[in-house]
């Protein structure tokens, strides 16, 4: 009789091979890594952001390359990618510059319109959707119309800080949000203001805590609660403190984490009660382990947007996805997004940068190609099902592993083998040890039913 417990799915991918089915067998030696008991977070997904250089990458592709790609992305089948983010007007992968409003002076917002997003980014989320039916998205802006910013360009600046223009910009998001609903599009969440710690050459806008306390509190918050309410509203996308050692000398923003931000918002009631979650992606990997310690699980937690490479698509950096995965869900976040799925080679951004891609579409052969990001990323999210519980883990493997408690009771691991050989797991699960020996550097997927 074979040793092959039948109830366990095990998948592995690294640099030599991809999404690659092992067997395990049961073991009797002591178990290395066991659940120790307790529950955290409940997950909402894993996803990406739909970008409009993303969507012309995709039209390179064959009608049946793409329903392939999609489904590889999206179906729950496949990588089951459920949970993804847009802009709200230009961020640094749209093809040039734009807002919903760029009449200097309209604070009654009588020239809004999302005519543009019809063309690229209404079709691919509508695309997307057909695949994944329980998609849930996420939207917010790299810059507010130009004209509402001081001084008035779409990088760098500050918001216009009087009545007038605050209550102008808080109906700017119930605006899109209406507008997108009208469009068959639901959005499920609104984050004020991507990475407010950014001095950047892209679309960005600069904020405090404090400023965005007062906006939140004061003008966001209770025009979302009263024209759309079922729209969650997240502080966030924050992107404090920097992380290297020039910005911490030389820049005070670096200094200004989670007390600057997160803590100067939440400990206010009156902003408190309108606030869903904190979203952290880049330098917030520092501060949202403070966050999570001070405010879960009253207030969710997000990890918003990956670090995004330099355009190789190595192995080597794969693996480092992993470990912020691990870091952020580690520490309470509830999802995980790449940021751009689909690219051209090297990944240009508009304004100039090479990033990574979990899919580059090739122009010229008109073929695509999965990058070790994608696999990594489906490492986790083709098991981990929507309302799954992160479970805590113990053993010399705790540290690279992710654990969950799926609705439907089976268990589901992301491991990481990060060494130049074989090593293996002897994981306790339900009264019996199994031995998985994993390949070198690679991610694990492993399903228990």
């Amino acid at each position: 009789m074979s040793n092959f417990p039948s109830h366990v799915s095990w998948f592995f991918s690294n640099e030599q091979a991809q999404w690659q089915q092992k067997t395990c067998e049961r073991a009797e030696t002591p178990p290395s890594l066991a659940p120790d008991g307790r529950t955290y977070q409940r997950m909402e997904g894993f996803g990406g952001c739909f970008n409009e250089l993303g969507y012309r990458a995709l039209s390179y592709l064959s009608t049946s390359d793409r329903a392939a790609l999609f489904t590889e992305l999206y179906s729950p089948e496949h990588a089951n990618f459920n949970l993804c983010r847009l802009p709200i007007g230009a961020n640094d992968y749209a093809e040039d510059w734009y807002s919903l409003d760029e009449t200097p002076g309209d604070y009654a917002l009588s020239h809004f319109s999302i005519e543009r997003d019809k063309r690229c980014l209404i079709p691919y989320i509508q695309e997307a959707k057909t695949y994944q039916p329980e998609m849930k998205l996420f939207a917010s802006p790299w810059s507010p119309p130009t004209w509402m910013k001081n001084p008035p360009v779409y990088n760098w600046g500050k918001l216009v800080w009087t009545p007038e223009n605050l209550a102008a910009y808080a109906n700017y998001f119930a605006r899109f949000v209406l507008a997108y609903a009208e469009q068959g599009v639901r959005i499920d969440q609104i984050h004020v203001q991507n990475e407010p710690v950014a001095n950047q050459k892209f679309p960005s806008c600069m904020w405090t805590g404090e400023e965005l306390r007062v906006f939140i509190r004061d003008y966001i918050g209770p025009v979302l609660r009263k024209e759309c309410p079922e729209t969650e509203l997240w502080l966030g996308t924050i992107n404090a403190p920097g992380c290297d050692y020039n910005r911490l000398i030389f820049d005070k923003w670096a200094t200004e984490d989670y007390d600057y931000f997160a803590n100067v918002v939440l400990s206010d009631e009156r902003a408190l009660a309108f606030i869903s979650g904190v979203s952290y992606q880049w330098g917030g990997k520092i501060a949202i382990q403070r966050t999570f310690e001070s405010w879960w699980p009253r207030v969710r937690l997000m990890q918003s947007e990956n670090e995004c490479g330099f355009g190789d698509n190595t192995w080597d950096y794969a693996l480092y996805v992993w470990t912020m995965m691990k870091h952020y869900i580690g520490n309470g976040a509830e999802s995980y997004l790449y940021w751009n799925p689909v690219l051209e080679p090297v990944g240009r951004s508009t304004w100039g940068d090479p990033q990574n891609a979990m899919v580059t579409v090739d122009p010229a052969s008109k073929c695509f190609t999965l990058n070790p990001d994608f696999y990594v990323m489906k490492s986790a999210s083709a098991i981990v099902q929507r309302g799954a519980v992160r479970l805590g883990m113990k053993g010399v493997w705790a540290a690279d592993t992710l654990a969950f408690q799926n609705p439907d009771g089976s268990f589901a691991l992301s491991v990481f083998n990060p060494f130049y050989e074989v090593r293996s797991v002897a994981l306790l699960h339900g009264g019996e040890t199994l031995r998985f020996p994993l390949e070198p550097r690679s991610v694990n997927s492993i399903l228990i039913r």
